[in-house]
């Protein structure tokens, strides 16, 4: 920190700094608190139009209650009554401005929008126009001094130029009275808000000529309290100064430091650290210091897992095991009663899902014809999605809770679209048929075929008996005297339903084999729809909050 009086300083780099700020008020505008944004925005806004003029001049501002005679103190530390001139300016509200030359400084002045200037290289400097302390023949090159109004003026437009000005000057001189030195306008809304200003802060006990010599030292020690609540370090060369623009006590003081300050060139630099490091604070504190926990594979994975449940995807996984039970039936069951299934309609088909016959259908065209979700489903739905962004942002401070629930929540309108779109996309043809369909399907019309033949043989040789033709004799099987016409029938229809039952048991296997992969397959096509429509909105959201830190840190004064 830049000490008033010391030369020597500590430099910042301000680039890095500002660029740091400006990174964070950018990543945070509409997060952090609107305040703190917007003082932000000010202190950059000053700090590229003050950077952008010249850096030779250091503007000194003496500010005061009524009546604390900081136009005569201005006049003394001068040493010419350049006050006196303010009756010759436009209007009693503007500020005057007293400089040794008038070149360089004009865009500053106008920037400060100070209109009457006093340029004491074209002062009278004769001997009868000298002070009590004399005339300040050494005055700093590049010293522009201002003669501001009162800060508790009446008249309203006489605080509005304090108050701006108070924000705009590189150095501040607050001037107090023995009578209002503890005046609560001044420390309340100008001293304790530039309390981390000490480096560019001089506090002057003018009218110390009023007081007895034992009660000046009692005085300034109460003042020096009075700044320490403030916050403002009043020790050392920073302490209060007793002055008297009558008799000329501690003007010479005051010259000496102005004048160090000035001869320092870094006055400028040190009020802008100050600014920044006021404006990095305010925005810290919204900020705070708590790190969220983040998208965790535990918080991925429970925010999918209710998204299922809410989607209700264990009921389509039911759903084509029931549709794989069916067609299973229909390609392996016994031939007999195999028909019967026909008369059943697919589930999926039911559902406008992909089935066994939608071969040639494009998965991406499809749209289920699933009932819209239920309240009881989105509130499920919301659940997940509050769940996951308390999971998320648990450790961080509330403002950037609030900020991750909402960015959450971003696309909840279309969260439920896109959970129908996530269970229509799912290609669910693959399994949906099985190797041993083809086998089995084959060895039941085997065995179909065999029994129809064996039933043949024996309706032939019923007829022929019927008919009183001779019967040539029936082959049997030997050893059992069974005729082999008997034996095809009853074991083609024996085969066949002992394949029919054996195939009912293997469907049921495959049938649940396949909801566990029709279940699988939804939940990644659930959490692709998560991914994108509840997890990415968080991740880009604490990104911006890494941006933030990370513009705030680039943004703090390096100790």
């Amino acid at each position: 920190m830049i000490k008033l009086g010391r030369k020597k300083v500590q430099t910042f780099n301000i680039d890095q700094r500002l660029e740091g700020l400006q990174e964070a008020v950018e990543a945070g505008r509409g997060r952090l608190d609107d305040h703190a944004v917007e003082r932000a925005d000010a202190v950059l806004e000053r700090a590229v139009t003050r950077r952008s003029l010249s850096a030779d001049h250091t503007v000194v501002g003496f500010f005061g209650a009524t009546g604390s005679g900081k136009s005569s103190l201005l006049n003394a530390v001068v040493g010419r009554p350049v006050a006196d001139a303010a009756v010759r300016r436009p209007t009693t509200t503007s500020p005057l401005a007293v400089l040794g030359s008038p070149h360089g400084a004009e865009p500053l002045l106008d920037w400060l929008g100070v209109e009457s200037r006093y340029i004491l290289d074209e002062a009278d400097e004769s001997p009868w126009s000298a002070g009590v302390a004399g005339l300040w023949t050494e005055v700093p090159q590049g010293l522009v001094l201002l003669d501001l109004p009162d800060v508790d003026s009446v008249a309203r437009e006489h605080r509005e130029i304090a108050h701006r000005l108070v924000g705009m000057v590189d150095v501040v001189v607050w001037v107090v009275d023995p009578q209002k030195y503890a005046d609560a306008v001044l420390h309340d809304e100008f001293i304790a808000p530039l309390s981390r200003h000490a480096a560019v802060t001089l506090v002057v006990l003018n009218q110390a000529d009023r007081l007895p010599n034992d009660q000046i030292r009692s005085v300034l020690a109460s003042l020096s309290d009075l700044l320490r609540r403030d916050g403002l370090d009043a020790t050392g060369r920073s302490a209060p100064v007793a002055t008297s623009a009558a008799t000329g006590m501690g003007i010479g003081s005051v010259r000496a430091r102005i004048a160090e300050v000035v001869e320092g060139k870094e006055a400028a630099a040190a009020r802008l650290s100050a600014d920044l490091e006021g404006a990095v604070e305010a925005l810290q504190e919204s900020h705070g210091v708590g790190q969220p926990a983040g998208v965790t594979p535990f918080a991925r994975e429970e925010l999918t897992e209710g998204l299922v449940r809410a989607a209700n995807a264990d009921g389509i996984a039911q759903a084509a095991r029931r549709s794989y039970v069916l067609n299973a039936g229909k390609r392996t069951g016994w031939l007999p009663v195999r028909w019967v299934s026909g008369f059943r309609k697919d589930p999926l088909r039911r559902l406008h899902l992909q089935d066994i016959n939608d071969d040639a259908k494009d998965p991406s065209l499809h749209r289920s014809s699933l009932p819209p979700m239920s309240p009881a489903q989105r509130a499920s739905a919301d659940t997940a999605v509050r769940r996951f962004a308390d999971e998320v942002s648990e450790g961080a401070t509330p403002v950037w809770e609030r900020s991750i629930r909402e960015a959450a929540r971003s696309r909840h309108e279309d969260l439920p679209d896109a959970l129908d779109q996530a269970l229509a996309h799912t290609d669910l043809r693959r399994g949906a048929r099985s190797w041993w369909w083809l086998p089995l399907d084959v060895i039941q019309w085997l065995a179909l075929l065999t029994a129809v033949v064996g039933l043949v043989w024996l309706t032939g040789l019923f007829a022929l008996q019927y008919l009183q033709i001779p019967v040539p004799d029936t082959p049997e099987v030997e050893g059992t005297g069974v005729p082999v016409p008997t034996l095809l029938v009853v074991t083609g229809l024996v085969l066949g339903l002992v394949l029919g039952l054996l195939s009912a048991v293997f469907a049921r296997c495959g049938g649940r084999w396949r909801a566990r992969r029709v279940a699988k397959r939804l939940r990644e096509q659930i959490a692709v729809a998560a991914d994108h429509n509840v997890i990415q909105p968080v991740e880009q959201e604490l990104t911006v909050h890494d941006q933030v830190g990370l513009g705030l840190r680039r943004a703090t004064t390096m100790k």
